[in-house]
């Protein structure tokens, strides 16, 4: 099939894993919008690609086909999320009564995501479209724009809260090979070293990991809750019906927090790993080092930043070295095992096992985890 080739060839040159500055700078991504006028061209030409080939582990059952009034022929609007967390917050807020549809795979990563045509193509047929917004999302606004314009509601995660920029703390390796606490040009803020004057590796980007505090993710339900709405009037009363009785259940994961960091002995965490957790850590007033900030393209620590850990964790008697589930725990064993610690999972929620989602675990079911994770490595 011609189509077919033409993907394959793009595919080649797209280079699907990009460097950390590339991301910064949204590059790598030229290839979306031919990529996108193929799944539109593939769509008017009723190529038959959309034959079972959007569904997959996040979606629910439903029909692509849409009638009058953003209802689809079975009389559910279409609802696509690009990442797990809004896709939860839809479950609660909607149940069954939305087509839902989460572009990435559980298991799979979420910084080394790249759309096929089928998620183009499903993102076209939606009736609201839920994103993230900040680095890791340049490609969508590149396929929205390149869209035909449609009755499609979208809705930016990050425009639900006030955001924070990406934050680099002492010990953080920087992209040229090195800790920032070894560079110039740094200032003291807080406890932490930030890096200043370093335009290539200098964060100017929202921190985009918005829902990882609860107080957060009861915004970011309200707001979902309007945008069903609009595109549904008739389910109006069950969305904010549905959204209140979580956002109850929100509010007492927040306390439960609150009272964990309220009462602990210390307020200092400590990542082998990447650190998604800013908003998060701001909400309950806790301290962190960690190996690379969030949306860190770079996987190796420098030896300096190794010693730097591993000095943390000795001089502060941290019990535990924290990691994020489905990522690498090599630098947090390494730490763990030169401090005779252990490793524990603190969930971000980007995504979920397959497992996981088989056996229904949930935002609230993870970040409860994480209650409990508190805990024991705060005390």
């Amino acid at each position: 099939m011609i189509w077919n080739t033409a993907l394959r060839n793009m595919s080649a040159g797209s280079g699907c894993r990009r460097s950390a500055a590339g991301r910064r700078r949204g590059q790598g991504r030229r290839w979306i919008r031919p990529l996108t006028a193929l799944a539109l061209a593939l769509t008017a030409a009723g190529t038959g690609v959309l034959a079972g080939g959007c569904a997959g582990p996040g979606e629910m059952s439903g029909s692509n086909g849409k009638a009058s009034d953003n209802l689809s022929v079975d009389g559910k609007i279409s609802v696509v999320t690009t990442i797990f967390p809004p896709y939860d917050f839809v479950r609660e807020i909607a149940g069954d009564e939305v087509d839902l549809k989460m572009l990435l795979k559980p298991g799979e990563e979420t910084h080394s995501y790249e759309p096929t045509p089928q998620d183009i193509i499903a993102i076209q047929n939606s009736d609201v479209f839920i994103y993230t917004g900040g680095e890791n999302d340049v490609w969508v606004e590149d396929i929205l724009s390149s869209m035909p314009e449609t009755d499609m509601l979208t809705l930016r995660l990050a425009d639900c809260v006030d955001t924070v920029e990406e934050e680099r703390v002492e010990g953080m390796k920087g992209s040229a090979g090195h800790s920032h606490d070894e560079e110039s040009g740094e200032e003291a803020h807080d406890g932490h070293a930030h890096a200043h004057g370093h335009e290539e590796e200098s964060v100017h980007e929202i921190d985009e990991h918005v829902w990882t505090s609860p107080v957060n993710a009861s915004l970011i339900t309200e707001q979902i809750a309007d945008t069903l709405s609009q595109a549904d009037p008739s389910r109006s009363d069950l969305y904010r019906k549905n959204t209140l009785a979580y956002q109850e259940k929100l509010s007492d994961l927040d306390r439960r927090f609150r009272e964990v960091a309220d009462s602990a002995k210390r307020n200092l965490l400590i990542f082998g790993d990447r650190f998604p957790f800013r908003y998060f850590a701001d909400e309950y007033g806790l301290d962190y080092y960690a190996a690379f900030p969030g949306c860190a393209g770079d996987t190796e620590p420098s030896a300096a930043t190794m010693v730097f850990l591993i000095e943390k964790v000795r001089e502060k008697k941290v019990p535990a070295v924290l990691k994020m589930e489905l990522s690498n725990d090599d630098i947090a064993n390494a730490v763990a095992e030169a401090t005779g610690t252990e490793v524990k999972v603190f969930y971000s929620c980007h995504n979920l096992s397959a497992d996981d989602f088989e056996n229904k675990e949930t935002y609230l079911s993870m970040m409860q985890k994480n209650v409990e994770t508190l805990k024991e490595v705060l005390n």
